[in-house]
């Protein structure tokens, strides 16, 4: 039997990485961080248990790289979907729907996933980190940012926060009132994206300011 070519290598060392990084994503999703081990994940994914310490140097490197990628492929599947639209508006406030779905139908996930970056282990970066820089730094561009090397940390920081407050234990921000505040801010219609239901928070919703050249333009709120 000849050996395996380099690229069939290569194929089948990225298809253990991703079930590597989706079963994290199942199990945390239904057990919780401190529930999930290791073994467990290598369970999951048929992959052998030192496959895992072969990509990754721990559990928690492990669980932010698998989140990044669930963000990447929510954020991708959100910009994507049909009618596609290049409307740079349009497309930032899908980005900003795609983000608050995710602390919303992800919770336990997503709230373990702030709280490690938080932590003295503070941010990863993975490849999985960087196609979802890319893919909103994209957006960033498309809306019409002058400078997207600030505007980019600025949204990506702002997307955070408001994942925070939904997320905060007793004290819960309601996730259209985050919307709000971040639509106005960019000057985005409330019908763009996904408009949840019942309309924009106490009924009414301030007509956008004309879009300058900038999304950090002092114009906006």
């Amino acid at each position: 039997m000849s050996p395996r070519s380099a690229s069939v290598n290569e194929e089948l060392r990225r298809r253990s990485r991703e079930r590597l990084l989706q079963s994290t994503v199942e199990l945390v999703a239904e057990h919780g961080y401190e529930a999930t081990t290791l073994g467990d994940i290598a369970d999951r994914a048929g992959a052998a248990r030192g496959l895992v310490s072969y990509y990754f140097p721990g559990k928690r490197q492990l669980l932010q790289s698998a989140v990044h990628r669930l963000m990447h492929h929510t954020l991708y599947a959100a910009l994507e979907r049909e009618p596609r639209s290049e409307c740079g508006r349009e497309r930032l406030a899908r980005a900003v729907d795609a983000v608050l779905g995710l602390a919303r139908d992800e919770p336990l996930l997503m709230r373990t996933h702030m709280a490690g970056i938080l932590t003295a282990e503070g941010f990863v970066q993975c490849p999985e980190q960087q196609r979802l820089a890319e893919l909103l730094r994209d957006t960033v561009v498309r809306y019409g940012s002058a400078d997207p090397d600030t505007d980019y940390p600025l949204l990506r920081a702002l997307l955070m926060g408001a994942v925070v407050a939904i997320l905060l234990p007793g004290a819960p921000m309601p996730a259209q009132r985050l919307r709000a505040e971040l639509f106005q801010r960019y000057g985005l219609d409330w019908e763009l994206g996904v408009p949840p239901d019942g309309g924009p928070p106490g009924g009414t919703f301030p007509s956008p300011p004309s879009h300058p050249s900038h999304p950090s333009h002092p114009s906006h709120p």
